[in-house]
């Protein structure tokens, strides 16, 4: 940056003003800095923010970590969609519980019923009434009596489990589809089963599902009567 300089001169024309003692200098020059031309000012003013800008456009900023907007529509979107009866019955759950168990009926499904306590539509457990009878003879007997006394009987799952012997069939359910049957075959001759309609029906307006558990009833009936096995009921137990 160049300053302008300019340059005053006193001069002092007698030496009458001075004692004897002192010299007296010809000539005293005082040099004052002016202030900056105007038009220096602002071509600097101008240079220096378009050396910021270039040097902020070639630096690059720091980024932020933003997250996804897919990944929040994917992860939220089953949280948010609304649970109705309707969307539940197209998933209904089959097989053993987490703890090895015959599950309760579907509170949506009323066309069910379960040996299992927690159940509204509970029924008591079938019992063997020949206890020499080996459990593999037992599970044997059941499952001929489902092919015997159902139709288009489908298999699906046989297995051992830690809390006995476990058969899931399928099979026709009347006018509303196809029925799930479940039994556990127990060291201690009980058996547990549940009996449920695989589809739920319902008739619009109305978000109650329609049916009952007469039809699942009957149709245990036939297979306990089959085999001679029987179930405890209240008035047996009075």
């Amino acid at each position: 940056m160049m300053l302008k300089f300019q340059t005053h001169t006193i001069s002092f024309l007698s030496s009458s003003n001075f004692p004897e003692c002192c010299p007296l200098p010809k000539q005293v020059s005082i040099t004052n800095i002016t202030r900056p031309d105007s038009s220096y000012l602002s071509n600097s003013v101008i240079s220096l923010g378009i050396a910021l800008s270039i040097s902020l456009v070639s630096t690059p900023l720091p980024s932020l970590a933003i997250p996804s907007l897919n990944n929040f529509t994917q992860s939220s979107s089953s949280s948010l969609l609304p649970t109705t009866p309707f969307s539940q019955s197209k998933n209904l759950p089959t097989g053993l519980d987490k703890n090895g168990k015959i599950r309760a009926c579907p509170s949506i499904n009323p066309s069910c019923i379960t040996t299992n306590p927690q159940s509204t539509s509970f029924t008591f457990p079938w019992k063997i009434p020949n206890e020499s009878l080996r459990i593999e003879d037992a599970f044997k007997q059941l499952q001929d009596a489902i092919l015997e006394t159902q139709t288009n009987v489908k298999i699906q799952v046989v297995e051992d489990t830690p809390n006995g012997k476990f058969v899931q069939a399928e099979v026709d359910g009347g006018s509303f589809g196809r029925d799930v049957m479940e039994f556990l075959v127990k060291d201690d001759h009980v058996v547990a089963y549940r009996a449920m309609a695989t589809k739920v029906n319902y008739v619009y307006p109305f978000t109650t599902a329609f049916g009952d558990s007469k039809g699942q009833e009957e149709r245990m009936k036939k297979i306990k009567d089959q085999l001679g096995w029987y179930a405890p009921s209240i008035d047996a137990m009075e």
